[in-house]
């Protein structure tokens, strides 16, 4: 599985939790790649899932489109209190389409739903664009672990 989504979003957040049951809330920018193993049953069949986080920043990016190729499960992550990574959603869609396997399965997730107050892009408008790339789509905390153990699923 691959995290992409811009810098800043909660991706390493998401992992730490799926992975490790943890959240801290100090953010430090992932340089380059970094990844963790956690082992699964879907259906009486273990998975042993292997999960990419990816850096959000420009800088960083070009290291991650070799990434992409390998992947059998793409999540692409924005924060619903920042509109920018929400409108950059269709950018890192095209980089899917133009890296990644055919056929790749990807989903849309709206990180941060727990900070409601500052929220700016709704649940309705996060699905209407997954819809329009034909993308499933779940609204996550990491902070509070909603929906987390769905989304790597």
């Amino acid at each position: 599985l691959l995290l992409i989504g811009d810098s800043g979003v909660g991706k390493s957040c998401l992992l730490l939790r799926f992975a490790d049951d943890t959240y801290s809330g100090t953010y430090i920018a992932t340089i380059g790649v970094d990844f963790k193993i956690r082992t699964i049953q879907i259906g009486g069949k273990v998975i042993k899932l292997q999960i990419w986080d990816t850096a959000g920043q420009d800088r960083f990016r070009t290291i991650t489109s070799s990434y992409y190729r390998g992947a059998n499960g793409i999540i692409i992550v924005y924060d619903v209190t920042n509109r920018d990574s929400f409108n950059n959603v269709q950018m890192w869609i095209k980089e899917i389409e133009s890296y990644a396997s055919e056929g790749v399965c990807r989903l849309l997730v709206g990180n941060k739903c727990d900070l409601t107050s500052k929220k700016v892009v709704d649940y309705n408008t996060g699905n209407q664009l997954a819809d329009s790339f034909s993308v499933s789509f779940l609204e996550t905390s990491a902070k509070n672990a909603t929906n987390v153990e769905q989304a790597f699923q």
